[in-house]
């Protein structure tokens, strides 16, 4: 019953779905922006990724943390969250292992497109 969404009130699930969401895109803007700095690429690349994992956490709170893993591993939505986890993992490797900066901001780029296809794998007919 811990990782049902209906252990929490409407209202604390609202409350915390906004502040994952709003937290995932100023980290998105932060690491933006932090891109022009010298050696910024490290930090635009965790700060990007960082901002779309908490804009993903946020419907945790809306659904429930097993709803929604179910919901992402569904058959219709497999490939779409297979390709965002993966360009995710693959960012942050780019910066960290392989100190490729170019591939970081091609993975970023990727992690957009793979973020939303993902996205619009939950309005029917908009995939």
């Amino acid at each position: 019953k811990v990782l049902d969404a209906s252990t929490l009130s409407f209202g604390t699930r609202v409350r915390w779905f906004a502040i994952c969401f709003v937290a995932g895109v100023v980290c998105s803007i932060l690491g933006t922006a932090l891109l022009w700095l010298p050696k910024g690429i490290k930090l635009f690349a965790v700060f990007y990724t960082l901002g779309n994992i908490a804009a993903l956490a946020s419907t945790c709170f809306l659904m429930g943390p097993v709803k929604q893993l179910k919901a992402m591993f569904d058959p219709k939505r497999l490939i779409a969250t297979v390709v965002m986890l993966l360009f995710l993992v693959l960012t942050l490797c780019a910066v960290f292992w392989w100190n490729k900066k170019g591939l970081a901001v091609l993975f970023c780029i990727l992690q957009f497109l793979a973020m939303t296809w993902y996205s619009l794998s939950y309005i029917p007919f908009a995939r």
